[in-house]
């Protein structure tokens, strides 16, 4: 009885992060959002809302991870399918963009939070975005033997323009994100020759 009970308070849990993330839109953002908006989405009284986040804000931090982890997820996808015999710029933008396509709600929160109002999330979206830079470091001192420092700031240069077009693409419509995802990996490739060939003059 008490496992059961565990599950169904998980379930609902689950319930108001995906209600949450479901209300989010190119009109509506996190910070415009209500408690009570979010437990009628999710099928819960409002008072229930308290029995899973101590807050809004709460809720609103633990989207800001889940959005973070999933997208650091599908990019280890890519890596395998780079391992597969795809090329890693092209492949990892072509993820990039079907992760847009399929949950532009969780990275418009990723980009609004960023520069949005709140200290805490501002902070937890900048974790995020290291924890990926970090990961793209390292898989880039594996495959090129560019030193970490090389390799960081070459990581950086790629997080900042992929997410900012990543922004661009949001309202875009199938062909025009495809053609900006061209120019991406084109862009993608100066920095990455662009690197190499300073680690080979340096």
């Amino acid at each position: 009885m008490t496992q059961s009970r565990q599950q169904q308070k998980l379930k609902t849990r689950r319930a108001i992060i995906d209600a949450a993330f479901g209300l989010l839109d190119e009109q509506h953002s996190f910070s415009s959002m209500s408690l009570r908006e979010v437990a009628r989405a999710a099928g819960i009284a409002p008072t229930s809302f308290y029995r899973h986040f101590k807050d809004i804000d709460e809720l609103g931090l633990t989207l800001v991870d889940e959005a973070g982890l999933t997208l650091r997820q599908l990019m280890r996808q890519a890596r395998v399918r780079i391992a597969s015999g795809g090329g890693v710029i092209s492949t990892s933008i072509d993820t990039f963009m079907e992760f847009i396509s399929a949950n532009s709600n969780i990275f418009r929160l990723l980009l609004r939070e960023h520069t949005g109002t709140s200290n805490a999330f501002r902070a937890a979206v900048f974790r995020e975005i290291q924890h990926f830079t970090e990961e793209l470091t390292d898989y880039t001192v594996a495959t090129t033997g560019l030193n970490k420092k090389l390799a960081n700031l070459q990581a950086e240069a790629m997080v900042k323009l992929v997410f900012s077009t990543g922004a661009e693409a949001l309202d875009l419509d199938t062909t025009q994100r495809e053609q900006l995802a061209v120019r991406l990996k084109i862009q993608l490739r100066f920095i990455t020759n662009g690197s190499l060939e300073y680690a080979k003059n340096n």
